[in-house]
């Protein structure tokens, strides 16, 4: 099941993320934030109207994705930045894929145009798939912009247009200031 996340989901989500903050690079952060900051990222994601979702399975939050501004710049106020994180042993039952999707979806029906995705270059082939399945098209790489367990790491990026055809915007955006 997909649905908003709430406060009380954070607890499941700080779990998912402090694995990956420990033991991955799809985070460059190397300490894990606090349930209370998620729930605050949570209130502020929320506030601007954005989606945080979270798949569920059995009762047990298994995957989160939400979506963030880009930048905090006005002229930025029709793009937004993707997170998607999946929990350990739900990987490869396609809950990423419907995560984003909605994601997708969600930010499409508010009037977003671009969406940005920032993928850590070190095992995170399933990461890269994932987006140019859903569209995402490769729009550059930050080189060695990460230090992470030893090693650099390579940032791409990768851009899904999500009204290629649309002319000027007809919604204002999303409320930055």
């Amino acid at each position: 099941m997909i649905r908003d996340a709430t406060a009380g989901d954070m607890a499941a989500v700080a779990a998912i993320y402090a694995r990956e903050v420990r033991e991955g690079t799809a985070t460059f952060e190397d300490i894990p934030p606090s349930t209370e900051t998620l729930v605050e990222h949570l209130s502020g994601v929320q506030r601007l109207g954005l989606p945080w979702l979270v798949a569920e399975i059995d009762g047990e939050v298994a995957a989160y994705a939400y979506a963030s501004p880009f930048r905090p710049r006005a002229a930025y106020r029709y793009a937004v930045e993707t997170s998607i994180y999946v929990g350990e042993g739900f990987q490869g039952q396609g809950l990423g894929r419907a995560l984003m999707q909605t994601i997708i979806d969600q930010c499409r029906d508010i009037g977003l145009r671009q969406m940005i995705a920032a993928i850590s270059n070190d095992e995170s082939d399933a990461s890269v798939i994932l987006h140019e399945g859903l569209g995402f098209r490769p729009a550059g790489i930050y080189r060695r912009a990460g230090w992470k367990f030893g090693r650099w790491l390579d940032v791409t990026l990768m851009q899904l247009d999500l009204a290629p055809t649309a002319g000027p915007p007809d919604t204002p955006g999303l409320s930055l200031g």
